[in-house]
């Protein structure tokens, strides 16, 4: 991960070169591994928890560099809330995220169900259910499980799979679809 390095780039101007770029070519589903290896000049995430009623939308990218107090930010908003504990996430799975949102060409923000999980909660979910992995990637800070309400899960899943660069698993029944940066796999939930 590279940060903002002296570039004399802040919050403010951040905010001020989002707005100055509103409008922008959006990627089509043919070109998503593309806007994954850095087509795109600006990255943004929107996301808000049910959980802790927590809310972030924030440019995390601009022209090649990750900027660091965004992605601190999104750390701290996908940590477990359960134990509140925090990790670096994989931004492989964050830029996942941001290629299939704007893939599905939507303007509200993901409900993160589940970020990073602690070995704990991982364990206790693993305990009640069956569809929990012993060693989710979740726990590596690899994995997002997203809902969206303006669109379904075969929608959601549809996108993230254009991007051909993770795990992607749907969950019809429970209404939300699971992204990571491993292999290029697809499962029904």
């Amino acid at each position: 991960m590279a940060e903002n390095k002296s570039s004399g780039i802040t919050r403010r101007g951040l905010l001020g070169i989002f707005a100055a770029t509103a409008v922008t070519a959006t990627p089509t589903y043919s070109n998503a591994a593309g806007f994954l290896r850095g087509a795109g000049d600006v990255r943004r995430i929107a996301m808000h928890s049910g959980r802790t009623g927590e809310r972030i939308e924030t440019v995390y990218w601009i022209e090649g560099e990750y900027i660091g107090e965004a992605v601190r930010e999104i750390n701290t908003f996908m940590r477990d809330w359960r134990t509140g504990h925090a990790i670096q996430m994989d931004l492989r799975t964050i830029d996942i995220m941001s290629a299939s949102l704007n893939l599905m060409e939507v303007n509200e923000p993901y409900m993160l169900l589940s970020g990073y999980r602690s070995p704990q909660t991982n364990a206790m979910l693993r305990s009640q259910s069956s569809g929990v992995a012993r060693n989710s990637l979740h726990m590596q800070g690899q994995a997002a499980d997203l809902r969206l309400q303006g669109r379904s899960t075969t929608q959601m899943a549809n996108a993230a799979l254009a991007c051909r660069a993770g795990g992607v698993g749907r969950y019809a029944g429970s209404n939300f679809v699971h992204m990571d940066c491993g292999p290029v796999r697809s499962w029904r939930g």
